[in-house]
């Protein structure tokens, strides 16, 4: 962007290698660098001449981010949905849920998160996008694995309980993706008070894991409010932080937060079949 000098010298701003700078939707620029930004001779900068040009390439390029997101987290939900409806057409659902339901479940629940942690470090670091594409198939794939158990159990309790907890997932995070939109609400505060819920919910799990008590519908409906709560945090950083160029890594994130929301609507739903 041009610059014009008004008074002194001119100011000389030095931009560290891998800076991120960009304008956000509401005409701010938004510098993220892995170092320290230097401004030599600082002084007045005029008014540049590009200014509305870079405001709507900026605009664009946040535009063209949650486009993409979005696209890349429906095509997720597809493969998770068509994944899981072959293997329960197959008859292979049943050969996965019964050896996982035999062992402890803390190996599969270790299991599932080292293989979460590996898939969402590649997808953020990686400058490969078949690397950050292999890295979303993966948790796409851990997740599909881990609901068969779920799902089995689930639709032996109550039949059609699957479809209606499905329906309840779109319905709350379409509610919560026009709530993060409407606002343009920055909704970052939320990620302390997630990290403290989150490792709480381990622990709990954990503990019901080792001492064999069964986590209640309580626990279930504390667990939606976190999902939902981890839906806007998202949705928020899609729309202000992440970086354009990190729209797979944007999907994953946000379909871990809306399978996290359809496991516990469907442990809710499967203890109250009636209240369907």
């Amino acid at each position: 962007m041009g610059k014009s000098q008004v008074q002194g010298q001119t100011p000389t701003m030095i931009i560290p290698s891998g800076t991120d700078i960009e304008v956000d939707v509401h005409g701010q620029l938004n510098i993220s660098t892995p170092g320290n930004l230097v401004i030599e001779n600082s002084g007045n900068f005029g008014i540049s001449a590009a200014r509305r040009e870079v405001s709507v390439q900026g605009a664009t390029g946040r535009a063209a981010l949650i486009t993409r997101a979005y696209t890349h987290l429906f095509g997720a939900v597809v493969i998770f949905v068509l994944l899981e409806w072959w293997l329960f057409a197959s008859g292979l659902a049943e050969r996965i849920a019964r050896p996982l339901l035999s062992v402890n479940w803390l190996y599969v629940l270790g299991a599932y998160m080292i293989v979460a942690w590996i898939a969402s470090h590649f997808a953020h670091r990686s400058t490969s996008r078949a690397g950050q594409y292999a890295a979303l198939m993966a948790y796409i794939m851990a997740k599909t694995v881990i609901f068969v158990p779920l799902l089995t159990m689930a639709e032996r309790r109550a039949p059609g309980v699957i479809g209606s907890a499905g329906a309840m997932t779109v319905a709350g995070f379409a509610a919560l993706t026009a709530i993060a939109f409407t606002t343009r609400r920055d909704f970052s505060f939320l990620r302390g008070l997630l990290l403290w819920g989150g490792i709480v919910a381990l622990g709990l799990i954990v503990t019901a894991l080792l001492s064999g008590f069964t986590l209640g519908p309580l626990f279930s409906v504390a667990m939606v409010g976190y999902a939902g709560a981890a839906i806007l945090y998202d949705t928020s950083n899609i729309l202000h932080r992440y970086r354009t160029d990190r729209y797979v890594a944007a999907a994953l994130e946000l379909f871990a937060s809306v399978a996290l929301l359809l496991w516990y609507l469907v442990r809710l739903y499967s203890r109250f079949p009636r209240s369907r």
